[in-house]
């Protein structure tokens, strides 16, 4: 009896290992790799979205064209200003005097002018009774023209001037709003420094740069789709109104310009816009749900496919879903009920996927 337990016990032991290792191979079961694509629109390919930035149509550097100190300064950030108003003011010394020598010059030359037309009609009356000689005459005719191009460059000259002193005051050339503030009162700036920026009261537009893969699809007058990341929930129609013929160096895209057709005011300079372009033909207006050919399926009980539930992104499982198809379309079957759109569906494999089956996405 004893030769005979001595027997079982190692009979049961093997038993045991190899019923573990069994077991242990059930549970080393191969997660199947899928390949799956998220329900779209149709026509949905045919879109695409490209980030600008917001700005008024014309943006204006505001600039001294000459220098000195400012002493007055009428600039606010956010201020709207009205065409010909008053912003700032240099001291502006040296063009005033400039200003004051050229007046003094032209006194000067208005009497010498006025001297020698005196001086003309005298030598001419003589000449004409013959007390004159025609020298006379003559050399009196020549001093009143120089006197009177010198009274004539003096005018000029007090013009010019005139202009400089101007040019120590600036105005701005148009309604619109104070965008940028750089300078101060008392600061001493040069000719064409940038005192402020003014966007100018206009149209509203977006600009961008596309990639060359897209840019011969997009026309002047194309009509786009507007959204901003700051106006959550709003959207708003623009139209191409500029699309630049070469590539901006630095950016290697092609400058595009886009109009806000119904701006309002909370759409302000610099926001950032997503612009959508949709180089179809209106299909993905129709919201019809698509699903590649390939992902539908076939059965006795009408057409399926295989619809991915995931929590991670990563892995998930396969479910099958019965769904109804419409027409065949170049991007797929038209889907009639059964999906919604941004569910995953597999696309490769559906003779061998099973009901319930864990996957891994890839």
């Amino acid at each position: 009896m004893k030769h005979i337990n001595s027997l079982i016990a190692p009979l049961i032991l093997l038993f045991t290992f190899v019923s573990c290792g069994e077991n242990n191979k059930e549970e080393k079961k191969i997660v199947r790799p899928v390949s799956y694509q998220e329900i779209g629109y149709l026509g949905s390919e045919n879109t695409r979205t490209f980030s600008g930035t917001s700005k008024t149509d014309e943006v204006v550097n505001l600039t001294f064209r000459s220098g000195g100190i400012i002493t007055a300064f009428d600039i606010k950030l956010g201020q709207k200003v009205k065409k010909g108003q008053q912003l700032s003011r240099l001291d502006n010394v040296q063009s005033r005097l400039n200003y004051e020598n050229a007046i003094s010059s032209l006194n000067s030359a208005a009497s010498q002018m006025n001297t020698a037309k005196l001086a003309l009609d005298r030598v001419r009356s003589l000449y004409e009774k013959g007390s004159a000689a025609l020298s006379d005459y003559e050399s009196a005719k020549n001093s009143f023209l120089t006197a009177k191009a010198s009274h004539e460059s003096a005018l000029r000259s007090v013009a010019i001037q005139q202009d400089q002193v101007s040019y120590g005051y600036l105005h701005a050339p148009a309604d619109g709003t104070i965008a940028a503030v750089n300078a101060e009162i008392n600061e001493n700036v040069t000719a064409g420094q940038i005192i402020a920026v003014l966007n100018v009261s206009g149209d509203m537009e977006i600009s961008l740069g596309l990639p060359e893969s897209i840019i011969n699809n997009v026309n002047q007058g194309m009509p786009v789709a507007l959204s901003f990341s700051s106006l959550s929930g709003q959207e708003f129609k623009g139209r191409v109104s500029e699309v630049a013929p070469s590539v901006d160096g630095n950016t290697s895209t092609y400058p595009v310009r886009i109009i806000i057709i119904d701006p309002t005011d909370d759409i302000k300079s610099g926001m950032a816009a997503n612009v959508t372009f949709n180089f179809g033909n209106g299909a993905a207006d129709k919201k019809v749900l698509v699903a590649p050919a390939k992902s539908v399926g076939e059965d006795d009980k009408g057409n399926f496919v295989f619809v991915i539930e995931s929590d991670d992104g990563k892995t998930g499982t396969a479910k099958k879903q019965t769904v109804t198809i419409g027409n065949l379309t170049s991007e797929g079957f038209e889907i009639i009920d059964g999906l919604n759109v941004g569910q995953k569906i597999a696309t490769a494999g559906l003779q061998t996927l099973l009901n319930g089956q864990k996957i891994r996405l890839q």
